[in-house]
């Protein structure tokens, strides 16, 4: 996986919607520096979710899923003498945009055989409907910090 720069700091609405969500979508989604074909798969993908959702616009469809998919908490790994504890925390606001948008295109690629703007119409529906594989994803990471809610003195 490829680093993810701070772009955040120079980073300008895409050129459809004028989203800043949807250009830091498109730039995670982004292959050795194809833009344009990224651009083209995530206008593609929305264009789909316009045609089945006919009552919402396409990119707030994308932007509640993307908060759909966003965690509250993570557990962290702790070293308290000698242990590793598994330490559930509180994520912050950028880091669960970077960790839902990463969670929704991990499942579009791991998907298999259909077009990749097809793929990710469908997974940003199942985001939008509070199921898919991201949205797993996401309840997983809560059952874990559950879980291990007993190590929550930990966090400092």
């Amino acid at each position: 996986m490829g680093r993810i720069t701070a772009s955040r700091k120079q980073l300008v609405g895409d050129p459809k919607f004028g989203s800043v969500l949807a250009s830091k979508f498109i730039n995670v989604l982004m292959w050795d520096g194809k833009k344009s074909t990224a651009q083209r798969v995530f206008y593609q993908a929305l264009e789909r979710i316009g045609k089945q959702i006919k009552d919402e616009e396409a990119i707030d469809v994308f932007t509640r899923a993307v908060e759909n998919v966003k965690p509250e908490i993570e557990v962290r790994s702790k070293r308290v003498g000698g242990a590793s504890y598994q330490v559930p925390m509180q994520v912050n606001r950028s880091r669960q945009q970077s960790l839902a948008i990463r969670w929704i295109l991990q499942a579009v690629r791991e998907k298999k055989g259909r077009a990749a703007s097809e793929k990710l119409a469908h997974e940003l529906l199942a985001a939008y409907n509070r199921e898919g594989a991201a949205m797993t994803r996401r309840e997983n990471v809560h059952r874990m910090a559950e879980a291990n809610k007993a190590f929550a003195h930990f966090a400092w």
